[in-house]
């Protein structure tokens, strides 16, 4: 099985905190998703004879796309892959893009869930990270796509903000869980060093929070979830029964992908490749593309580092069978002291972190490197 990105990187408005790549000239788009489709035939032997299990549209701001360039471009992956075991078509959306009228024009696609990204439900939260929507058009957009016949939709939030109480978060929290939605991503605010909020750090106009209030909302954003009948199935993601992203679960598992539009990665079991990250070149046809090759070395860190951000954690067997008793050895060596402190958990067969401990995710990964 494989699955098919789409990389929609235009937005009308840039997040103070974002580092994706994304271009404001959204006059562009009509011409990169002609690009995108001639990229799709060039790229068809990618995936070789692999049966596709989901697509996503992402971006950047894929809700700013119409529904015949939507359903243009999956009509013509189902002319090139074999779509017969897909099950999930995503599109990132933007609350306020979710007009009642583009949902009707949605629900004539082939789209059948609906990643939000709303953030939070505070406005001053809202404004301070250059948003484009309101706290009552994100309840309102959840609400419209119900009514149209979405079930399936999935929201994000942002936690760890300097600056703003605790009770924002609360708030948060409480509002999306009254919403019912399946599925919940809640990320940890970060200062990357070449957007909006990295400069207003370096500059003194912002604080990043300190450790312990990270794990002190961290910590509130698991107990609230948990409480509300959420899965903690993945560092940042949260699912009630039967709503974990069958997308997102594909890249954790290691399942190769092929990515579409300007910067779009993509992973062939032994290669990864990724597109000119310019709008405008790719648009008049420059797809030039940078890449590696993965060693086995390679391999077992990306396993080790996905596995252990999930739930279900490494399974020891695998890593024997694939490379071999010796490394299943130095991967319990380097993990003893976590195991010790509770940090980890070792039945015999897996290491896991338990979902109380996912914020010392990275240093465990790191520490068990090969």
């Amino acid at each position: 099985m494989a699955t098919l990105y789409f990389h929609i990187p235009f937005c009308k408005r840039i997040c103070t905190y974002c580092d994706f790549y994304k271009v404001g000239a959204v006059t562009l788009l009509p011409q990169v998703v002609d690009a995108m489709h001639r990229e799709l035939e060039q790229r068809s032997e990618y995936l070789a004879d692999k049966r596709l299990s989901s697509i996503y549209f992402g971006g950047g701001t894929p809700s700013l796309l119409s529904s015949q360039q939507i359903e243009g471009l999956i009509t013509h992956a189902r002319q090139l892959f074999d779509c017969s075991g897909v099950e999930e078509i995503t599109l990132e959306a933007n609350p306020d893009d979710l007009t009642k009228e583009y949902i009707a024009e949605l629900k004539s696609t082939s789209i059948n869930r609906i990643s939000l990204g709303i953030q939070s439900f505070n406005d001053d939260v809202l404004r301070f990270m250059n948003r484009r929507h309101s706290a009552a058009e994100a309840t309102e957009s959840v609400q419209r796509l119900r009514n149209a016949g979405y079930d399936n939709i999935s929201i994000d939030i942002i936690f760890g903000i300097g600056g703003f109480e605790e009770k924002s978060l609360v708030d948060t929290l409480r509002q999306a869980i009254a919403l019912g939605v399946g599925h919940i991503s809640a990320y940890h605010l970060t200062v990357e060093e070449r957007t909006r909020l990295g400069i207003m750090t370096q500059h003194g106009e912002y604080t990043p929070v300190d450790e312990e209030r990270s794990e002190r909302e961290y910590l509130m954003v698991e107990r609230m979830l948990h409480e509300a009948g959420y899965e903690h199935y993945e560092v940042s993601n949260y699912a009630r029964e039967g709503c974990r992203a069958k997308h997102n679960s594909a890249y954790w598992q290691g399942v190769e992908y092929l990515g579409i539009g300007p910067g779009a990665h993509s992973f062939s079991g032994d290669n990864r490749t990724w597109c000119i990250s310019s709008a405008k070149e790719y648009g008049e046809g420059d797809m030039r593309y940078d890449g590696e090759s993965l060693s086995e070395v390679d391999h077992l860190n990306e396993y080790v580092m996905t596995s252990l951000r999930r739930v279900e954690g490494v399974d020891l067997r695998y890593v024997a069978s694939r490379f071999g008793e010796c490394e299943v050895e130095r991967i319990l060596a380097s993990a003893r002291g976590w195991i010790e402190a509770e940090v980890l958990c070792y039945d015999g067969h897996t290491l896991a972190i338990p979902t109380a401990k996912f914020m010392m995710s990275d240093a465990v990964i790191e520490s068990i490197f090969a």
